[in-house]
């Protein structure tokens, strides 16, 4: 059975992979580096190799201090969401006629339940934007790539925005869904392509048809999702009784 850490084991003797760490491991001490070096990899130790489900690629981390937590787009809950986020948020809420906690921009309820949330360049310097962008960030986003699409499980890849679609060429297993939009950040959302794309819908969809557990992609309902998932007894049938009342989407 593969997991995350047979990649990165081999990646370990890649000489591009040895250059990065020696990379990092100066940055890090002599800037100040987000998300903090702990978090670096939570994208990966949230989202299990054999639970992918859904695979978003962002560019690189926040680098204002608190936003960046090792997950594309997300930030801690109470910090001010981004404006990519709000459009993320706003597609979502179109698309399930929902309403999304505007005061959580969270998503590690979405990382556990199989989306990958994987930044190109899992790092960046306080206050400079694409600071750590190089082709060695470049070729472990590749090879990360490569390793998924040989899952057996189908997969949706979400591509936004022109750099995340110059990586489509590396998707070559016909199991996966690969669907591509404008990125979500209010430049391009606003010039069309973004909104209305429905990429949730579509990927919910995909996942019913291929008998793959759904995404919640509510996060209003992140205690009672922690509830079904740990199977607690009575509640678990209570909820199974409300998930059933309509699609588990919706939800």
């Amino acid at each position: 059975m593969k997991n995350w850490y047979d990649l990165f084991h081999k990646l370990e003797k890649e000489d591009y992979y040895v250059k990065l760490n020696r990379f990092l491991n100066i940055e890090y001490q002599t800037h100040t580096i987000y998300p903090p070096r702990e978090k670096m990899y939570d994208a990966f130790r949230l989202t299990p190799y054999n639970n992918v489900k859904v695979v978003i690629i962002g560019q690189d981390p926040y680098h204002e201090e608190g936003q960046a937590m090792g997950l594309a787009f997300s930030v801690p809950r109470g910090v001010k969401l981004p404006p990519s986020l709000v459009n993320i948020y706003k597609e979502l809420e179109k698309e399930f006629n929902m309403e999304m906690d505007k005061n959580n921009g969270d998503l590690t309820y979405l990382a556990r339940q199989g989306v990958l949330l994987l930044n190109a360049y899992l790092s960046v310097r306080k206050g400079e934007p694409l600071s750590h962008k190089c082709k060695e960030y470049e070729q472990l986003l590749i090879d990360i790539i490569k390793y998924i699409d040989i899952k057996e499980e189908p997969v949706v890849f979400m591509l936004w925005g022109g750099f995340a679609k110059k990586y489509k060429k590396y998707i070559k297993n016909k199991k996966h869904l690969i669907l591509e939009a404008n990125h979500p950040s209010p430049l391009s959302a606003n010039r069309g392509g973004w909104f209305g794309c429905d990429h949730f819908k579509k990927a919910s969809d995909f996942l019913d048809k291929n008998n793959i557990s759904p995404i919640f992609w509510r996060n209003y309902w992140l205690i009672l999702n922690w509830i079904y998932n740990n199977k607690l007894g009575a509640y678990r049938s209570r909820l199974r009784v409300l998930f059933s009342q309509s699609r588990p989407y919706l939800i």
